[in-house]
């Protein structure tokens, strides 16, 4: 269970939860800072941006995280209007190349999460309710069949005729 949540994120699949793990929030930022300079605010849009709305970061959480990093000498901070810019230092700049892929998986968790950013339109309660009807009975049959792969295999036949059936609707709709 704990290696599956792992690869989900620390939030898991849905759109609530806690999302970063122990310093990633500070991976984030400074790859946010390496790929174009920016003020807090700035800042706090391109990541919720990464995450469709799912996820909104707070002033308490971006300024002491840009603070931390400025302090590890990986961002420094120059007075533009009135207002304090982050540039990626050269130290920085190593340090976000040398973690690539970790940043690529995380943007790739943000991405996913941002796949849920659907569930906040209105049209979305009309299915929802259903939708979680129709797990509810899959689980209950699944229960019932105490692990019968017969049984196991048929529910997800089901759920995978009804999802191609749902995107041939969607299909048919847009003119693809």
């Amino acid at each position: 269970m704990m290696n599956a949540r792992r690869n989900q994120g620390v939030g898991g699949m849905g759109p609530t939860g806690r999302f970063f793990g122990p310093g990633e929030l500070r991976l984030a930022i400074l790859a946010l800072v390496a790929e174009a300079p920016g003020h807090g605010y700035q800042l706090m849009g391109r990541l919720a941006d990464r995450f469709n709305g799912t996820y909104e970061p707070s002033a308490g959480s971006i300024y002491p995280t840009l603070q931390l990093l400025e302090d590890e000498g990986l961002v420094r901070a120059e007075s533009t209007d009135g207002r304090k810019v982050y540039h990626v230092t050269d130290e920085g700049g190593r340090v976000a190349a040398e973690k690539a892929e970790e940043i690529e998986r995380l943007w790739g968790r943000a991405a996913g999460r941002g796949e849920w950013g659907m569930f906040r339109e209105p049209e979305a309660a009309e299915i929802v309710g259903p939708a979680l009807r129709l797990v509810k009975a899959a689980v209950k049959a699944l229960a019932r069949a105490h692990g019968d792969p017969r049984v196991v295999e048929r529910i997800q036949e089901i759920f995978v005729d009804a999802r191609r059936r749902i995107e041939d609707l969607d299909a048919e709709r847009s003119g693809s």
